[in-house]
């Protein structure tokens, strides 16, 4: 617990030193060359740690898919944290985890218990009334979140249906390889045809820095969690993400001096309960089939 404690502890602080590149550097410029740092590193690891061997894969498909569904996940989400307040953004994209069980029905035919859809309605009102005063605000980009959201359960699908095919190495090797490919034709793309997205020229030594310090935290953070798993049970581990909610709020108003509104507590509120209310019945389903 521990482990996976300070694993989603540390994932809002690279939130937090993404936001602070707003105007430094466009998104996908950003995201390229975050994740094209961790490909690197990451294969250094692999290579040292399994050699020529740990580079050879099966379905290399799903793991191009993988890498295109963190593409749009990252570029969403670091889109909206560049315009949005940081808790409003971590909040909505916590409807990640109903999403996700929703998907497991869809794709991988794991039915869905009654209180799995009970959680993922109750956390879909929480994201609507998140979501109201944030159009009114920012307009229509205040949904990018749950885009993001959406890409990432599609991603944790995916991971799914690779789980068994390589090592822990090369299952983040891969997915940084080829995110980092595809963001990287967006950033090229998005230079040439959107105004915003233009890339100024070499990034500022500030963006570097932090660029590799994202890389590395986010990455020894993935691995954390990977430990806990390996000691653990996912139910003891799941209800301790909303940590993230509360570290990102922490952040929100203390270093960008976001005001905290109540429409948006109630809905992350409701996204908050739902999650927790679908871990205890997690738990309690575990808990009979042991029994």
């Amino acid at each position: 617990m521990t482990l996976a404690l300070v694993a989603f502890t540390g994932f809002p602080l690279g939130d937090v030193l993404v936001k602070t590149m707003a105007g430094d550097w466009p998104v996908p410029a950003v995201a390229a060359f975050r994740f094209s740092i961790a490909a690197i590193a990451l294969a250094l690891l692999l290579w040292l740690k399994e050699g020529r061997s740990g580079f050879r894969i099966n379905r290399p498909w799903l793991h191009a898919a993988r890498g295109l569904a963190l593409t749009v996940g990252t570029i969403t989400f670091f889109s909206a944290i560049y315009v949005m307040p940081l808790a409003d953004a971590v909040a909505i994209s916590f409807i990640n985890p109903m999403l996700t069980a929703l998907f497991s029905d869809w794709f991988l035919k794991e039915k869905m218990r009654p209180a799995t859809w009970i959680a993922t309605i109750v956390a879909f009102g929480g994201v609507l009334i998140m979501l109201r005063p944030n159009i009114a605000a920012f307009g229509w980009v205040a949904v990018l979140p749950l885009i993001a959201a959406v890409a990432m359960s599609s991603m944790i699908i995916l991971n799914r249906m690779v789980s068994t095919q390589r090592s822990i190495f090369a299952a983040q090797f891969y997915i940084a390889f080829w995110a980092s490919v595809f963001l990287t034709i967006a950033a090229v793309i998005g230079h040439w045809t959107i105004d915003v997205m233009y890339v100024p020229g070499l990034p500022d030594w500030s963006v570097v820095i932090k660029c590799g310090i994202i890389a590395i935290t986010a990455t020894c953070c993935h691995f954390l969690l990977y430990m806990a798993t390996m000691r653990t049970t996912a139910a003891v581990i799941a209800p301790l993400v909303y940590i993230q909610l509360i570290i990102a709020t922490i952040f929100s108003v203390t270093v960008f001096g976001d005001a905290i509104d109540r429409v948006a507590l109630i809905g992350g509120a409701l996204i908050l309960l739902s999650g927790v209310f679908l871990w205890r019945s997690e738990r309690r389903a575990t808990t009979v089939l042991e029994a």
